[in-house]
């Protein structure tokens, strides 16, 4: 939000009183079809890849070419990420610095489609992030701004948004990980890559989370909901719509923990935001966090029998939320439910 000062320049606005201003790294991008080689153009954070066909990264692979232009070994796609959809995969892998790549597509996939991201490195452009702290019924998180999101990913080139927002009663959490590396350095950049792909290679027209939780404990606001003093809902408390499972998605809350919970599970700082946040949320709506319900897609009237905090895996065929992860959401439940 800008607000014009007496005898300035109308055409240039200052920050409000209320926010400072942050620079930011334009995400540079490129994307790319097929198995490649692909050279970037400049050092690469992240490689995106998705396809259709076959769900699991059986039989895929990458390999990085680095700085110097030598190719390094390949890698395993390993698991299926975080797919959205019922057909086919999705994976964001991490290049450090690379400066192109090369893929071997899994078995049995086709439609192979990657995209090459640097969210750290390029030009700097100043965002008006709020002073205080931000918080939704006194857990605090991250605004979007204060992440850093470009919200020009949200619109096409004639200006019209890409996913206008839709509300729906809140119904059910739906808890997912990222897949994406552990120990993360800067999980902000790394929000801003998921950003990236899922607004623009997936052509949501936004991220797909309504919430994320990196490992250090902060909460990061996800789909945008509009001006309204509750992240992830509308001024009448319902609940905007994300892009998290397929065919699942209004009155779907989901939250994504940054990382892969396949071999292990987050880290305590995560686990206590990770309640404290769903917490805030199942009281808010006034529902029982231990309770088995039935999603019902308003749109569509498809049904499921869940848990009211349910994982990904409890939707369609997908490795997520990470087996460890998985296999702590019955303790997950019960610590909700106790605080």
């Amino acid at each position: 939000m800008v607000v014009p000062v007496p005898d300035q320049d109308p055409a240039v606005p200052v920050p409000d009183p209320g926010t400072t201003s942050e620079a930011f790294p334009e995400t540079r991008a490129r994307a790319a079809t097929g198995e490649g080689p692909v050279e970037a153009g400049f050092p690469i954070g992240y490689v995106g890849v998705r396809w259709s066909g076959a769900r699991a990264a059986t039989g895929g692979g990458i390999r990085l070419t680095g700085a110097d232009g030598v190719r390094g070994p390949w890698q395993p796609l390993t698991g299926t990420g975080c797919p959205d959809g019922g057909d086919g995969g999705a994976l964001l892998f991490s290049a450090d610095g690379a400066s192109g790549y090369e893929l071997r597509a899994p078995d049995g996939a086709v439609d192979l489609r990657s995209l090459a991201v640097d969210t750290t490195r390029g030009p700097l452009r100043e965002v008006a992030v709020p002073r205080d702290t931000t918080r939704v019924r006194g857990v605090a998180y991250l605004t979007r701004a204060a992440w850093g999101a470009d919200e020009k990913l949200r619109f096409r080139s004639d200006g019209k948004e890409i996913s206008p927002q839709t509300y729906h009663p809140f119904q059910t959490v739906t808890v997912h990980h990222t897949a994406t590396k552990n120990g993360d350095a800067d999980p902000a950049a790394t929000v801003r890559a998921l950003y990236h792909v899922h607004a623009v290679t997936n052509d949501w027209g936004d991220i797909g989370y309504h919430y994320l939780v990196d490992e250090g404990g902060r909460i990061y606001e996800g789909r945008y909901s509009g001006e309204g003093a509750t992240p992830a809902h509308d001024d009448d408390g319902k609940l905007v719509t994300g892009f998290h499972v397929l065919s699942h998605n209004p009155g779907n809350l989901g939250i994504a923990l940054i990382g892969n919970l396949v071999k292990q599970g987050p880290t305590a700082a995560a686990r206590t935001a990770l309640t404290d946040l769903i917490r805030s949320v199942v009281r808010m709506h006034g529902v029982d966090p231990e309770a088995k319900v039935t999603y019902v897609n308003p749109t569509t009237g498809r049904k499921r029998e869940v848990h009211e905090i349910s994982g990904h895996r409890d939707y369609m065929a997908t490795e997520c939320p990470g087996e460890v992860m998985y296999g702590e959401l019955a303790a997950l439940r019960k610590a909700v439910a106790s605080g």
